[in-house]
């Protein structure tokens, strides 16, 4: 003979699925976790020599972390046979047209931007993700300039930066991150070696 269904074996079951549902999904953190760790800070170092000139040092075992006009901030100095050549700095805004933009910006002891790379973006295919350099050349235009004399918005904004076409807010988006980078590169001293 069935058990007639009732609330108490309803939800009694529905606790069970929703129970298990979770163990297999912290499950699944836990033993994936340590491998998205090790793949982050393969991109980030990837990212470090991208930016910045040849370096020697570890980068990443001097991280600095600043908190700059509200967002968090993460400096890495690059030095070669102990001389500064300049730092990498990972700055981000949530202006994009999709939100989060992640950015890796290099900078020369003296301001210059060196390079930078999109370390992560959900920014439309096509149109936003040209400010990637695989897949554009928007970023190009911030190297071997100093925001000290190169205004970092865009040209519609009266700014000195062309932006991407049909991209104007992710274009905007990636100057506002650049600038954040900037403003954290200025609070570490630099810009002052001249």
């Amino acid at each position: 003979m069935a058990k007639e269904s009732n609330l108490k074996n309803m939800l009694l079951c529905l606790f069970m699925v929703g129970f298990v549902a979770a163990a297999l999904l912290g499950g699944a953190y836990v033993l994936t976790y340590d491998r998205i760790a090790e793949a982050k800070k393969e991109e980030i170092n990837k990212a470090l020599t991208v930016v910045v000139p040849s370096f020697n040092n570890n980068p990443s075992d001097e991280v600095i972390k600043k908190e700059v006009d509200g967002k968090m901030v993460t400096i890495y100095p690059a030095f070669k046979d102990s001389v500064l050549v300049g730092y990498a700095i990972e700055a981000s805004t949530t202006t994009g047209f999709s939100g989060l933009i992640v950015l890796m910006v290099g900078f020369l002891p003296d301001g210059t931007i060196h390079n930078s790379v999109v370390v992560s973006h959900a920014e439309t295919p096509g149109l936003g993700d040209k400010m990637e350099q695989k897949k554009g050349n928007f970023s190009l235009q911030f190297n071997g300039k100093n925001p000290k004399n190169f205004n970092l918005a865009v040209k519609k904004d009266n700014g000195d930066v062309d932006a991407i076409t049909a991209a104007t807010i992710s274009s905007r988006a990636f100057c506002d991150a650049v600038r954040l980078a900037y403003k954290a590169f200025l609070t570490i001293g630099g810009d002052t070696h001249e």
